[in-house]
């Protein structure tokens, strides 16, 4: 199959710092590809190389004919104007899209990304909904590969769902960086790692990321033993060198050359098959006290609206308490309660005595910009005092995967994952009973994040964790306090259940809500056999039902449906009914399950 992208050679350097050096990456039409690697391996510097937006400093970006390509960066831009003004500008001004029918086709795009209201302002729409409008802004001009840098980063949980099926159903080749382990199983069918660790700078495995991490293990495992070979044969040369043989000799000389090579590709495996990882491990106060914290009957309002109400926790030494919900529910501003940052309206907050507790606040709001990463990782010096131990900051920076070089730069300077290293740095300096972590793993890499894993794991005081990293909850916490919409709270052992219960209750409101239908009463006696033979066959008409909207989609990029103002309102309204039947059938399942 001809690549639509062909990268040939290239290498990317920003001042003294190498990136990548003649790496050479295809991709190809089905493709979904989840990118990964180190922080600084390149990875949103590759996206932007074949986006266009950077150029190489050597080799090529080679496109296949009729290649167009879609890219959404890492960071939401602002807008003025409304969201249909913004889709209008970002439609290029060579577009193949007929300006009679440019209205049509931005309505469309918007309602693929769910933004009803055209007119809506854009500058005022939340994270998560401005992050769908940089992706309508990418498809506004039709790609055949898309592009996303990071896009679940800072997203809350129901969004990153969101776009998981949005990129299942709507987009059949596009390339991802993610941090998030989950979301990359799910959406990918091709896992490609950039990093220094690989002969070519790249390794690619076909499957989500639970395959990708078996076949990485198998190829380590195999550099590491040919580092053992190479290793025993470079002796045995340098051992035959310091005999001396005569260097004359047309054999003796073959033999020095090839003792040279050897050499070379042994410092070359070593320099691979070295792991660089943030050395993480959090500090306990030694306390033997049990009880770390009793909160009471907890609630806040915001401009008279409950956000939560009625709250009771009681954490001891050595639990996992995970706070999950959607936005809006209250999650930042109870662990900020928690944390003695902002009062509650009513109920009571107490420590154990002379508990200490550090509060992880995600918008890294602590951090001063103006400081230099000398000053943030050491405040008082040159050296770090670290469980009883003297450490010099050099030593102290390369823990955190600094650079001893960059010591001197501001923070302002540094990335969103290099700030949240910082964070974890000053946490780790001082003993503590409690964390209080509000998104500790937004920028971070995957080796960091599953090194924070461990660290939390491993640290003996009580944890309080948000996340929308479903990897990290499942891992680290052991109780999930679930905040809902309308003020409510409740509690799950894990986040499936948490999310399988979401479900249902949002069949149920869905089911309450329907005022056109007249609902009889349910039988207390079970199913009839009708109605078991109906729910036996459940399954397979949602499939047939599943598969027809997916049909009925696919009617509507045919150029001449979309070429046909009739013909193409007529499509929408089939796959609007079609959706609908869709969701009846879930219901009337539901309706079946809830009387066995």
């Amino acid at each position: 199959m001809t690549p639509l992208i062909n990268c040939k050679s290239i290498s990317k350097a920003y001042a003294t710092r190498d990136l990548f050096r003649e790496l050479s990456i295809s991709f190809s039409p089905g493709d979904r590809i989840g990118l990964i690697g180190p922080n600084g391996a390149g990875k949103s510097t590759l996206l932007k190389l074949i986006a266009k937006v950077d150029r190489p400093d050597d080799g090529e970006v080679v496109y296949s004919k009729n290649t167009h390509v879609g890219y959404v960066p890492q960071y939401v831009e602002k807008h003025n104007g409304t969201i249909q003004e913004v889709l209008e500008d970002a439609l290029i001004k060579n577009t193949h899209i007929e300006e009679s029918y440019r209205d049509v086709h931005i309505r469309k795009i918007l309602g693929k990304v769910g933004l009803s209201d055209h007119n809506q302002l854009a500058s005022e729409l939340s994270g998560g909904w401005a992050r769908r409008l940089s992706i309508a802004k990418a498809l506004v001009n039709e790609p055949n590969i898309l592009l996303l840098d990071e896009p679940t980063n800072h997203l809350d949980l129901d969004t990153i769902i969101w776009l998981e099926g949005f990129l299942q159903r709507s987009f059949k080749t596009f390339i991802v960086t993610s941090h998030d382990r989950v979301f990359l199983d799910n959406i990918s069918n091709k896992i490609c790692e950039l990093s220094h660790r690989y002969p070519k700078g790249t390794f690619s495995v076909d499957g989500g990321y639970s395959e990708f991490i078996k076949m990485r293990k198998l190829f380590l495992e195999g550099q590491e033993q040919y580092e053992k070979g190479l290793r025993s044969k470079n002796l045995r040369e340098e051992k035959w060198l310091k005999q001396s043989p005569k260097a004359r000799a047309t054999k003796a000389r073959g033999r020095i050359q090839e003792a040279a090579k050897l050499k070379n590709e042994l410092s070359k495996v070593k320099f691979r098959n070295k792991e660089n990882k943030a050395e993480i491990s959090f500090s306990a106060t030694g306390s033997q006290t049990k009880k770390l914290l009793v909160a009471k009957n907890l609630s806040k309002e915001f401009k008279s609206k409950k956000i939560f109400t009625g709250i009771n926790i009681r954490l001891m030494r050595g639990d996992r308490l995970g706070i999950v919900g959607g936005n809006g529910s209250g999650k930042s501003t109870l662990l900020k309660i928690l944390a003695k940052e902002i009062n509650s309206d009513t109920g009571t907050v107490k420590y154990a005595e002379g508990l200490s507790a550090f509060y992880f606040d995600q918008h890294r709001e602590s951090l001063d910009l103006t400081l230099s990463l000398r000053h943030a990782l050491s405040p008082n010096g040159d050296t770090i005092f670290y469980r009883g131990n003297k450490i010099h900051i050099n030593s102290w920076c390369e823990k955190f995967l600094f650079d001893k070089s960059r010591l001197d730069l501001p923070i302002k300077l540094l990335s969103g994952g290099e700030r949240a290293r910082i964070l974890i740095a000053r946490l780790m300096m001082e003993p503590v009973d409690l964390l209080l972590l509000d998104e500790p793993t937004n920028d971070l890499d995957i080796d960091t994040l599953e090194i924070l894993e461990e660290s939390l794991d491993d640290f003996p005081g009580g944890v309080v964790l948000i996340s929308h990293d479903r990897s990290i909850i499942d891992r680290v916490a052991d109780t999930l306090l679930a905040l809902d919409s309308s003020s409510g709270h409740s509690t799950f052992n894990e986040i499936e259940t948490w999310l399988e219960h979401r479900k249902k209750q949002a069949l149920n409101k869905k089911r309450e809500l329907s005022a056109s239908k007249k609902k009889a009463p349910l039988k207390k006696g079970g199913l009839s056999y009708m109605e078991k033979q109906e729910l036996s066959k459940m399954e397979e008409k949602i499939t047939a039902l599943g598969e027809e909207v997916d049909h009925l989609a696919a009617i509507l990029d045919d150029p001449a449906v979309q070429n046909d103002t009739d013909a193409l309102q007529k499509a929408c309204e089939n796959l609007g009914k079609k959706q609908q039947e869709v969701e009846e059938a879930y219901r009337r399942w539901q309706e079946l399950e809830d009387q066995t």
